[in-house]
């Protein structure tokens, strides 16, 4: 498996030098750009583990951390030449699962992340995300998230995100919708359908989520890029 590795470091040398480091080992990073908005790229990358610098431009390490842990329960390694222990505690209440000093060598970089990954996600159960356009659901949970706050869906609403994020990038058929919704070959009316989207639609734009849901006519529905 390829994880997925979100770099939040401004020192451009150190953060292009993890990312060379980690896709040697098959794993697949990304490097923020936007610091004024990390969780943009947070949601449109939905990486398993995070690696976070304390000291960045406009806002710090600790903020985006607890921006992350308010929607997921990825994985977060600190990396600061901030390495006192005051730091290191703040770090960790903050929601941050392991530290390492700068400069560090890249071999143990390697084996935290390593271990961090094993912990996460071999040996517990996780919670799956998916992400669109800022919106993160939680599979697990059955709940959406959009900047920060939670968004409560129906059954048959969260079943609607689910299939189309599942399938983001395809027209989902209002068949395919009606049998991942219902779980039944019975015959179901496809206006109740219509009105399921639409009050899903209405919810999501009365919490300030941008558009998602496109209709194609004669052929069903699929996320709006």
């Amino acid at each position: 498996m390829s994880y997925r590795i979100l770099i939040v470091e401004d020192d451009r040398g150190i953060a292009e030098a993890v990312a060379q480091q980690v896709a040697l080992w098959e794993m697949q990073p990304r490097i923020v750009e936007n610091f004024r908005d990390v969780m943009a790229e947070f949601a449109a990358f939905d990486p398993q583990l995070v690696l976070l610098d304390i000291v960045l431009p406009f806002f710090n390490g600790y903020h985006w951390c607890s921006e992350i842990r308010r929607v997921s329960k990825v994985p977060v390694l600190f990396l600061s030449s901030a390495s006192d222990n005051m730091n290191i505690v703040m770090a960790m209440n903050m929601g941050g699962d392991d530290f390492i000093a700068k400069p560090f060598d890249q071999n143990v970089l390697i084996a935290k992340i390593q271990a961090l990954l094993r912990r996460s996600y071999d040996f517990a159960q996780q919670v799956p995300v998916l992400c669109h356009r800022g919106a993160v659901l939680h599979t697990g949970e059955q709940t959406l998230h959009y900047e920060g706050e939670q968004i409560p869906l129906t059954k048959n609403e969260y079943r609607i995100l689910l299939t189309l994020m599942t399938n983001k990038g395809r027209i989902v058929s209002r068949e395919k919708l009606m049998e991942a919704i219902w779980k039944t070959d019975d015959y179901i009316d496809e206006n109740t359908l219509s009105v399921n989207v639409n009050r899903l639609r209405k919810k999501l734009s009365a919490a300030g989520c941008p558009e998602m849901i496109e209709t194609r006519v004669g052929e069903g529905y699929l996320l709006a890029m």
